[in-house]
């Protein structure tokens, strides 16, 4: 089934996203008494590699891979993800396939840090499309604003352990692509009125 959902989020042009390593409902007192989805979920730690291989190469051999994006729970998979997604970038559109920011247990300040820099390590982070949001809670939105001051720090110490160019009009451009225009270019997303965004 996944495999033809996965199928027609490439026939609508969709992005398709995927939130993998979630053990679920791991104390069955407390999910008989409050029910599923109540807080009682872990980071798993499920051997994924081989079989996330085996799906995306399934769909690439069709060439009928969506735009994808990976989303990974357990941060000891941080750099096989990172790595993972590079195997199905093939140029028909930037970042194609991209590793997703750290999401549920670690949208946090370590969480964020690690998955950044497997990103920047293992692959391209100015392509990244930056955070993402919990839409159901209102108080999920700051964790914006935090990301944004994390990756800031991020180059800052990069620029000033001389690992990085101190041009400030590039790593602007690189700070703001991540933070707002890669999202946007990757979704399609045109604001109204706005001028169509360019390289």
């Amino acid at each position: 089934m996944l495999v033809h959902f996965a199928e027609w989020d490439w026939e609508k042009g969709w992005v398709q996203q995927f939130h993998l390593g979630a053990l679920r409902n791991n104390n069955s007192r407390m999910m008989q008494k409050l029910g599923p989805d109540t807080g009682w979920d872990s980071i798993g730690d499920f051997s994924q590699g081989r079989s996330l291989a085996k799906f995306l190469d399934r769909l690439d051999r069709e060439d009928k891979l969506a735009k994808t994006i990976l989303y990974n729970l357990n941060p000891s998979d941080n750099e096989l993800m990172a790595t993972m997604v590079g195997n199905f970038n093939d140029g028909s559109v930037a970042g194609k396939v991209q590793l997703g920011s750290g999401w549920w247990f670690l949208d946090q300040k370590d969480g964020m840090v690690r998955q950044m820099n497997a990103l920047s390590n293992m692959g391209m982070l100015s392509r990244f499309v930056g955070m993402l949001t919990d839409s159901r809670s209102f108080l999920s939105f700051p964790v914006h604003e935090y990301f944004r001051r994390i990756l800031c720090n991020l180059f800052g110490e990069d620029i000033t352990n001389g690992e990085m160019p101190n041009d400030m009009e590039w790593v602007g451009k690189v700070v703001r692509d991540i933070c707002y225009y890669n999202a946007r270019q990757y979704f399609n997303f045109q604001p109204a009125g706005a001028a169509v965004y360019s390289e």
